[in-house]
């Protein structure tokens, strides 16, 4: 009979982080992993695995153990599943090494449900070791490459365990928090049949006689919902980004998390929603996530993210200001560069002692075309960008709901109005005035754990030169 074929029915398998000296001297079974396995004479101790939680288990010579059992307990390959029924026992000083450090389990039966092949392409221990000890005692750490390459084992590890359990977490709670404050989910078309930002970095694909693209946003289809008075919606799906670029940062497909509001006076009503929506995160990503926090921590060392409440909210001109002061040469109306905006990101922490803040009034000319102009000072703009530890994780605006401003603005930017017919349609038959801005999950997921790669962050990443597995 093969392994699981069996009648299970009186086995209720117990979670390993669920195994506290409050169950000692229970009987329990438990399927788990096989991490590591050391002989030593008649006894045998495994650690066994679940998710980021593991339990030091003990096969010895005994009533309930052969010299046999105890030897083929041994003899099974890492990362092996295996059923084992055993008893709590509490354990006579801390297991190091191990999440349940005051017990451990005293097997009696043991079964492979499946087993793993002997030659793992990479070892959990070695891609769990920080970089720093690695160097300092010249012992194996796993590349990024090898990683992404083997990435079905490198998700086994703790450390990618906590990583993208708090990142589902912060999909819930932006859910949760906009649900709330009384916003519709919507799902929004992928396959679209003109560029969605109106530029070149987009994916075409055959589509039956024709050509469509990727959608780049789901901007138009999030303010079509608008004009249709939903009033609050927002979106979590795929974004494509045609963009030869491979920065530490960059992704051709992403999560968006997406929000689209309209407004009865002024804009900063849509802006404060959205950054107390970040607050909302980030204060349960504090109160619910602290044992992945900390995990993550172990290997990737960083101190805790600070935000203010309400949030610190400065205009671009300030931070040109704060630039200038620090000895940087920019117009002001230039772009901020990748490391002025790193700058920028720590002088506002050393200043207010914040890692989240936002930045509002960019100059007209660095936004696209359909970005509402200041209304007293026409070479701002009402858009803003939002900042983790130096890095933009929002770019949003009050959109132009007006066709003939949108007409006017699209052609000043060279754009073939054809081409967004369909988009300056939409606002014909009465919109009411709305703002919004589109969120990268996996960079959140970065910025607030301060990690140093995306990649890490994805689960499966595609960029430039990643298309598998």
């Amino acid at each position: 009979m093969l392994a699981g074929q069996e009648k299970m029915s009186d086995r209720v398998l117990v979670r390993i982080k669920d195994l506290t000296e409050e169950k000692a001297d229970e009987v329990v079974w438990v399927r788990g992993r096989i991490h590591t396995s050391r002989a030593k004479g008649k006894q045998c101790f495994l650690v066994l695995r679940q998710q980021q939680f593991n339990i030091q288990a003990l096969v010895a010579v005994g009533q309930h153990a052969s010299k046999q059992m105890v030897k083929f307990a041994a003899n099974i390959n890492k990362e092996s599943i295996v059923d084992v029924e055993g008893v709590v026992r509490k354990a006579h000083q801390k297991i190091g090494g191990c999440t349940q450090q005051d017990v451990e389990l005293h097997v009696q039966k043991i079964y492979v449900i499946s087993l793993a092949e002997p030659r793992l392409p990479l070892q959990l221990d070695d891609a769990v070791r920080p970089e720093v000890e690695g160097e300092e005692d010249g012992r194996a750490t796993v590349n990024q490459d090898t990683r992404l390459d083997n990435r079905v084992i490198d998700l086994r590890t703790s450390t990618s365990q906590a990583v993208f359990c708090l990142q589902s977490g912060i999909c819930q709670l932006f859910r949760e928090t906009l649900i709330r404050k009384g916003f519709v989910e919507i799902q929004t078309p992928k396959i679209i049949s003109a560029a969605s930002e109106g530029g070149a970095n987009v994916f075409t694909v055959s589509y039956f006689k024709s050509s469509a693209y990727l959608a780049q946003s789901p901007q138009l289809y999030k303010q079509m919902c608008i004009c249709a008075d939903f009033e609050k919606v927002f979106c979590v799906g795929p974004v494509f980004r045609a963009e030869d670029s491979n920065t530490h940062r960059h992704l051709t497909e992403f999560v968006g998390l997406d929000i689209e509001m309209a407004f009865n006076y002024h804009y900063h009503e849509v802006v404060d929603e959205i950054a107390d929506t970040m607050v909302q995160i980030f204060k349960g990503l504090q109160e619910r996530f602290q044992t992945e926090i900390q995990t993550v921590n172990k290997q990737f060392p960083c101190e805790p993210f600070k935000f203010l409440e309400p949030t610190l909210r400065l205009e671009y001109r300030e931070g040109v200001a704060m630039l200038r002061e620090a000895g940087v040469e920019m117009g002001d109306e230039d772009d901020l560069s990748t490391p002025n905006e790193k700058l920028l990101g720590r002088l506002v922490k050393e200043k207010y002692d914040t890692d989240f803040y936002i930045l509002d009034k960019y100059p007209l000319a660095v936004r696209p075309f359909y970005t509402m102009p200041d209304p007293v000072n026409p070479k701002n703009s009402n858009s803003y960008d939002m900042f983790m530890r130096g890095e933009e994780i929002l770019s949003g605006a009050q959109r132009i709901h007006d066709p003939q401003l949108l007409t006017e603005r699209a052609q000043h930017h060279g754009i073939d109005l054809e081409k967004i017919k369909a988009y300056i349609d939409s606002f014909r038959f009465g919109a009411p005035p709305h703002a919004g801005g589109g969120i990268g999950l996996e960079r959140v997921t970065m910025l607030y754990l301060g990690l140093h790669n995306v990649r890490q962050t994805s689960m499966f990443p595609r960029d430039p030169k990643r298309l598998t597995p």
